[in-house]
């Protein structure tokens, strides 16, 4: 019979190899058919493979949508697939078995592989990721952690997400700095006009520009290099929000040019809600303040920014069976797929009456989300048509000059879904004609 020390030893060595192992869950469950697949498709572009139809399936069957609705609101949270949700609720419940001895001596062990395997996904030095919640954290993190004074002055957007422009009106509030948010003519496929908004907007207390790399609510894909080789030019840092763009763009961070990157995980990477990461160019380290203090403010540890205290240690390790299905699809052929998706409904209703598309369809403009709207309905009428009619999710947008319902397809979504979609698009434009 098994002593109860031989099986906490076998769990412990199970658990440290975890998602990184040749028993890794996604291992277990799907790498060979995966690799099955992938074998059909090895001949064809990642554009063409976003088109083979069999491949896609295999993806599809490993997600639990519920079929009772479609979610097309993907750029809000996307769900995990299964083998997430199963690494998630295995060590959940190794945890709740002993919590104190679980988390801190035996999880707590996986934190730095998983930061190996991170930094490899954003082609960074294991030393510049630091492993959190969200990207309101990372960049909170980042914003207020900054040696700014009364008088600096940042630079960013009026289509920021919301949590990072009140975090510059409150270092303003709080230290007299001076913010400013630049106007841009979105959609946009002009690069130049982009680069000059925030170019004009520099003066000689310029500190800090700060770009969405991704535009959460139309998916307006930013030229964030060109912008950050400008900012550069003048002796400006640039922080990027990457919420939208990590995980379902095929890139890696340093190639944006930028300082400072926060992201979540929980959204095309398919990792645990909850899940983000941040990054920080090695050298800038040390001058940013973490936000949970830390004993040593000023070190070049990147890890100082992880004292959270007491987190979800489940959470973090679902992230690296979440890292092992993307690679498994492939970074690019994931883009494709999206992207591909996105067209594919966009087209369709893009010339019906009353209909109106909100986002560029050009590939270097976009991606996954698209916004769309009928003339006459407001976004909460349409959000609301759709759902209660058709049960599609999807959600209302409603910013400056953006008036239109957000639609984000992911690798799980259908070409039925999309189709009923379309029709539904169709049919309440009729409607509202008639």
């Amino acid at each position: 019979m098994m002593t109860n020390d031989r099986r906490i030893f076998l769990k412990q060595a199970a658990t440290l190899a975890g998602a990184f192992s040749v028993n890794s869950l996604f291992n277990t469950a799907h790498a060979a058919e995966f690799e099955k697949a992938s074998q059909k498709i090895n001949h064809l572009t990642p554009a063409q493979a976003a088109q083979d139809e069999d491949f896609w399936s295999v993806i599809q069957r490993s997600y639990s949508a519920n079929p009772s609705i479609i979610n097309l609101n993907n750029g809000g949270v996307s769900p995990s697939p299964i083998v997430v949700q199963q690494a998630v609720e295995r060590y959940n419940q190794m945890v709740n078995e002993g919590p104190s001895y679980f988390m801190w001596r035996i999880l707590d062990q996986g934190r730095e592989p998983l930061r190996e395997k991170l930094a490899e996904l954003a082609g960074t030095s294991p030393e510049e990721i630091a492993i959190n919640r969200n990207a309101t954290e990372s960049l909170n993190t980042i914003i207020l952690g900054l040696d700014l004074k009364s008088g600096d002055e940042v630079i960013g957007s009026k289509f920021d997400y919301p949590h990072m422009i009140q975090a510059y009106k409150q270092r303003a509030m709080r230290d007299g700095i001076i913010y400013t948010q630049v106007s841009l003519n979105l959609p946009s496929e002009n690069d130049d006009e982009m680069v000059k908004a925030y170019e004009a907007a520099i003066t000689p207390k310029t500190k800090l520009i700060h770009i969405t790399h991704m535009v959460n609510w139309i998916g307006q894909l930013m030229p964030v290099r060109k912008i950050a080789d400008m900012a550069h030019a003048k002796g400006v840092e640039v922080i990027v929000d990457g919420a939208h763009s990590f995980g379902l763009l095929d890139f890696k961070i340093p190639e944006l040019g930028c300082d400072y990157f926060g992201t979540s995980l929980h959204k095309f990477l398919s990792a645990p809600i909850g899940s983000g990461m941040m990054w920080v160019k090695k050298e800038k380290i040390e001058k940013i303040w973490p936000l949970p203090s830390s004993a040593e403010p000023h070190s070049k540890d990147i890890r100082k920014f992880e004292e959270l205290g007491t987190r979800s240690f489940p959470i973090e390790q679902g992230i690296g069976e979440a890292i092992n299905f993307h690679e498994g699809i492939g970074s690019k052929r994931k883009e494709e797929r999206i992207r591909y998706l996105k067209n594919y409904w966009a087209t369709k209703v893009e010339h019906l009456p009353n209909v109106k598309l909100h986002t560029s369809l050009n590939d270097k403009y976009s991606c996954a989300i698209c916004g769309v709207s009928i003339a006459g309905m407001t976004p909460a009428e349409l959000d609301s048509a759709l759902f209660t009619n058709y049960k599609i999710h999807v959600v209302g947008i409603n910013i400056e000059n953006i008036s239109c319902i957000r639609v984000t397809p992911h690798v799980y979504t259908t070409l039925h879904d999309l189709d009923k979609f379309a029709r539904a698009i169709e049919e309440i434009a009729a409607k509202k004609k008639a």
